[in-house]
């Protein structure tokens, strides 16, 4: 937990590493959006997506709505990718920037080294021990957070973009904006796992919160290995 005025920060376990899950759609999107911001890519520009890379095994909305496939903006990609967390969308994502490895690296160029990006989501589906190799710290995470609140690594546009869709987050409404009223500003995203054999390796959240006095504070939870 960090406050973004005041740079305080208290955490538990916060060098650890823990399976990102699904929170790892939040450095896809900033690496994304950066190459918007470049001229690399637009919102505006149309991805074809086949009925091929829409997976069968997977969670994704985007597939539940066109199983035909579709062309959609990429903004509205990016918005079922961090929103709603379509797994199908971000593989989609990591395929237009460069993958796994483009991401983990530009990440890393902030500054931000205790993250690993090393498996999209249809590698991760298909073997349990793949989610570990996606990890990040609390403090990393709560970093990158603090970038995302300063505006640090992406043009206004791009940056107010990202966090309209991370406002707009429909997944665990129970977590973090759970434990909050309900006019509650919170810009988050969520990550989970399955349970095997009793055991759920993820369980997460991560966001800014706005306080009633306007204040900031940013919020990473990571809950891994629980019976």
């Amino acid at each position: 937990m960090m406050s973004l005025e005041s740079g305080d920060t208290m955490t538990i376990n916060g060098h650890d590493h823990f399976p990102m899950q699904s929170v790892f759609k939040v450095p896809l999107a900033i690496a994304v959006l950066d190459q918007v911001d470049k001229g690399k890519l637009s919102l505006d520009q149309v991805i074809h997506i086949t009925k091929k890379e829409l997976l069968p095994f997977t969670w994704s909305p985007i597939r539940e709505k066109y199983p035909e496939g579709t062309d959609m903006k990429l903004r509205e990609l990016l918005t079922y990718t961090v929103s709603q967390s379509d797994n199908n969308g971000c593989d989609i994502l990591f395929n237009l920037v460069g993958g796994t490895a483009y991401v983990e690296q530009y990440i890393h160029g902030l500054g931000i080294d205790s993250i690993a990006i090393k498996a999209n989501e249809e590698r991760m589906a298909q073997a349990w021990k793949v989610q570990y190799t996606n990890w990040s710290s609390p403090l990393a995470m709560l970093q990158l957070l603090k970038g995302i609140h300063t505006g640090k690594y992406l043009s206004k546009s791009s940056n107010e973009f990202l966090l309209k869709i991370m406002k707009e987050t429909t997944t665990g409404p129970k977590r973090m904006r759970g434990m909050l009223p309900a006019d509650a500003v919170v810009a988050h995203k969520t990550g989970s796992s399955d349970t095997k054999d009793g055991l759920t390796a993820a369980t997460n959240d991560a966001g800014i919160v706005t306080l009633p006095d306007g204040s900031h504070v940013a919020i990473v939870v990571f809950v891994s290995d629980t019976k």
